[in-house]
């Protein structure tokens, strides 16, 4: 965990700035711009990229990863630069936050993976890059979506003690407790047995 060296009235400041970036719903808005119909009626109804692959269309999807890995880096970065590394931390934080619970969705967002990712690699890119590759592998070897997604947090605070970014690893661990959480349904799924895999129709 970074010093505070941030004032308390700036923290709150970096916070919602965080939030509010994190909040936008680019799955939504997206597959609403692209005539894909209304993705709330489509699949879980989660906003995040895997379910935005379940219209069909692979360029929604892929732009869907990269905004919403973009909103969480974006706020890291933005932070860091304007005020320090204690803001960076929190305003990545309330930008996961706001993605899972965006207060436009009444607090019915996405599972956060593709936010996580990308505030880890505005964090501290060697452990972004580690978490995104213990994700591929993972997803590649289960053939899960969500089993990559929760390798892939798991592994977060390891490689950042590994890795030489000790200070990212409390914020990590924070930050795959709550995946686990939002992916709750889909661990009970993968127990059963009954988990669909990446492709499976």
């Amino acid at each position: 965990m970074p010093a505070l060296e941030t004032s308390a009235t700036l923290l709150l400041l970096w916070a919602v700035i965080g939030y509010g970036l994190g909040s936008i719903p680019f799955g939504l808005l997206l597959t609403r711009v692209m005539g894909l119909g209304n993705l709330r009626d489509i699949g879980s109804g989660n906003i995040g990229t895997t379910n935005v692959l379940r219209t069909g269309s692979k360029k929604a999807a892929a732009l869907t990863l990269l905004l919403d890995g973009g909103k969480g880096a974006v706020a890291v970065l933005i932070a860091r630069m304007m005020a320090g590394e204690d803001a960076a931390q929190l305003a990545g934080l309330m930008a996961f936050a706001g993605h899972c619970f965006p207060v436009w969705l009444r607090f019915k967002g996405g599972k956060g993976v593709a936010t996580f990712l990308g505030l880890m690699l505005a964090l501290a890119w060697p452990v972004g890059i580690a978490c995104c590759a213990t994700w591929l592998a993972a997803a590649a070897l289960s053939r899960m979506s969500s089993m990559g997604a929760l390798v892939g947090a798991l592994s977060s605070p390891i490689w950042a003690i590994q890795l030489g970014s000790p200070n990212v690893a409390l914020l990590a661990a924070l930050l795959t407790a709550i995946v686990f959480w939002r992916h709750s349904a889909n661990i009970q799924r993968i127990r059963l047995g009954t988990e669909p895999k990446v492709g499976q129709k």
